[in-house]
């Protein structure tokens, strides 16, 4: 199970994985929290949609069949926007909500579902988006109340799945990027189509990566389910920063949550370790 928090995080980050354990004849489950319903989108992309909420989870259910996704499940919540915008503060936006109130909303799914491996975002939601955070924050709340006899939810018996990891990437590169876009007059704390990402912050924290998963063998169902999301930009394919996205490819990532890591640990499958049966 992906928990994530827009239509395109399914497929621009962790889409190899997904698509790897799919193809793999496992259940593939993605939890998207909103319909992405922030942004501008050209006017010809708008026919036949009244919202681009309506665009994006249209985008995202054609990834999903791509990727070989068992099944979408959306929470409810409205795209929060980057830091410091307006629509940090709508009542529906997902940033705003108390932790415990996505939780709740989380349980359930984890519960009826029962997936033995969790991922979902890094701490710093990968590149510090409001949204990545604060799904990162529930989702690591649920993945332990899941199992907890004492959290009670809909009737529903407890389940604690096995793994959890947290999709990121490793830093040395984006380093080198940050000091040679300063040595080209860039400032790296503005970066991005719209200035926004504070490539800077990102690099700050080291998150150790634990696994890595080798998608080559399904890098062409990643490439098709990132071009079903056209209102989007993706990842950055020219210049610098395309060139570091295409020397950590065709790999994804991560750092393993719970159980907790031993030191030096070097996993390439995420089910690793995992009982063929999900446990009672």
């Amino acid at each position: 199970m992906a928990i994530l928090a827009h239509p395109d995080d399914e497929s621009f980050g962790t889409g190899g994985t997904l698509a790897l354990y799919a193809k793999r004849g496992v259940d593939v489950h993605l939890v998207c929290a909103t319909r992405g319903e922030v942004g501008t989108v050209r006017d010809e992309m708008m026919k036949g949609f009244a919202e681009i909420g309506d665009l994006r989870e249209h985008e995202l259910r054609c990834a999903a069949e791509i990727l070989g996704l068992e099944g979408v499940h959306f929470l409810g919540y409205r795209d929060s926007g980057m830091p410091g915008s307006e629509d940090n503060s709508h009542p529906r936006a997902l940033a705003a909500a108390p932790v415990e109130q996505v939780t709740e909303r989380l349980v359930p799914l984890i519960r009826r579902l029962r997936p033995q491996v969790v991922i979902t975002f890094d701490p710093i939601g990968g590149y510090c988006h409001p949204d990545h955070v604060a799904i990162h924050h529930a989702t690591v709340q649920a993945f332990h109340a899941a199992g907890d006899e004492s959290y009670t939810c809909e009737g529903l018996p407890p389940y604690q799945p096995q793994k959890l990891y947290f999709h990121t990437f490793p830093r040395r590169m984006m380093r080198i990027l940050v000091r040679l876009l300063s040595l080209f007059g860039i400032n790296p704390r503005r970066f991005g189509r719209n200035n926004d990402i504070d490539l800077v912050q990102i690099t700050e924290p080291d998150f150790p990566v634990h696994a890595r998963i080798n998608y080559r063998s399904v890098a062409v169902a990643k490439q098709e389910a990132s071009a079903c999301h056209a209102s989007q930009t993706g990842p950055p394919s020219a210049g610098l920063l395309g060139l570091i996205f295409r020397l950590g490819a065709p790999q994804e990532t991560y750092m393993r949550a719970h159980p907790p890591a031993p030191d030096g640990l070097r996993e390439r499958d995420l089910f690793e370790g995992v009982s063929p049966a999900a446990p009672d």
